[in-house]
């Protein structure tokens, strides 16, 4: 397990991360997200002491990572992976790491069938794809055989079959009760590998919360309903005491706060033909937009594209999950609150290089 306790790193005036305390657990994977600027590679350079935090602490398994002995064995990590010496093999690039923490050298060809980097692995890594070194990256995290695992952007560089390999892995790994810690920018495949998300912005904490939660406590959730007999279902709703949106453009009725079955079955005690009856849920990456608008260092603006006002805030933006020109929830910036009134929901090579010396 992983524990941050009151850790906070400033960089003269500027504070990267401030006071930021979570824990991540084994058995599930945990996702750590936040826009750029927001912290997150300072927070997990502090994790394997490649930065000093200005105060508090961080906990591998209870001890600081310096002193871990042999910390290969211990936790693994993919923070960087140009870092490694793009003048020796695959092979020897592992074999160093291997020598330096005690782990028998059978165990760098193993790995390296794990990534399917066998047919390359005398071949020197400075030649490799993006992908082929995301791969070898990988395959030093894993070379300790660690319960507790850290990957920052792992799908980067890598094809659609190995993205579905790194998903699937990650997944494995957590279900044999490893700790896995996981940051990306990419929201859909994150959806798909985390089970529980930490969520900063500006070096806070924003969320600490299972993916399920994260979504349903940011994001709008409603039923569309579409029907021939569409004035009549509007006065059945209305009649009901449930309140439908149009939605321009469409012939659809959007409705919250009333359940699928519950319309299906007014509708169908008024004989009223449904052509659509589907609860629609915003996507994390809809909910992640709403949750951090305000803490998003760099922003883009669409000026360049006239008569295309896409983002934040803007319909089919990310303040608006029902897509182009859907009624959203409200603008992400609606929520004035300080660090101190958000809550927080539910409680690389180069750092095993430099735990192995």
């Amino acid at each position: 397990m992983i524990e941050l306790e009151g850790l906070t790193k400033r960089f003269g005036a500027k504070t990267a991360v401030d006071n930021l305390s979570f824990q991540v657990r084994p058995g599930v994977v945990t996702g750590f997200l936040g826009p750029n600027g927001a912290g997150k590679s300072t927070t997990m350079r502090m994790m394997l002491d490649l930065d000093n935090p200005t105060s508090g602490s961080v906990r591998i398994d209870g001890k600081h990572y310096r002193d871990l002995p042999e910390p290969l064995k211990y936790i693994g990590a993919l923070l960087d992976a140009k870092a490694m010496n793009g003048g020796r093999s695959a092979y020897n690039n592992l074999l160093c790491l291997a020598q330096s923490n005690r782990i028998p050298t059978s165990r760098v060809s193993e790995v390296l069938d794990l990534v399917g980097l066998t047919s390359v692995a005398k071949k020197k890594s400075k030649g490799f794809s993006l992908g082929m070194g995301q791969r070898l990256g990988i395959a030093s995290a894993l070379l300790g055989d660690p319960e507790i695992l850290m990957f920052d952007e792992p799908v980067n560089g890598l094809d659609p079959e190995g993205i579905l390999w790194i998903r699937n892995l990650m997944k494995g790994l957590a279900s044999e009760g490893r700790t896995i810690f996981v940051s990306s920018h990419l929201m859909s495949e994150m959806a798909l590998t985390a089970d529980h998300l930490i969520v900063i912005g500006q070096g806070w904490l924003l969320a600490d919360t299972s993916m399920a939660d994260f979504i349903q406590q940011n994001s709008r959730s409603f039923v569309r309903l579409r029907s021939p007999q569409q004035e009549r279902l509007k006065d059945v709703l209305h009649e009901a005491g449930i309140q439908a949106i149009d939605v321009p453009g469409a012939g659809a009725l959007e409705i919250d706060g009333a359940s699928s079955e519950q319309l299906g079955e007014l509708a169908a005690q008024h004989q009223i033909v449904l052509h659509e009856l589907s609860p629609q849920r915003a996507s994390l990456e809809e909910a992640f937009m709403r949750m951090t608008a305000d803490s998003v260092e760099y922003h883009a603006h669409s000026s360049a594209l006239p008569g295309h006002p896409i983002g934040p805030g803007q319909p089919g933006g990310y303040g608006h999950p029902g897509g182009p020109g859907q009624p959203g929830p409200g603008l992400p910036g609606d929520n004035p609150a300080r660090p101190a009134d958000v809550p927080a929901w539910g409680a690389g090579f180069d750092a095993q290089r430099k735990g192995g010396k």
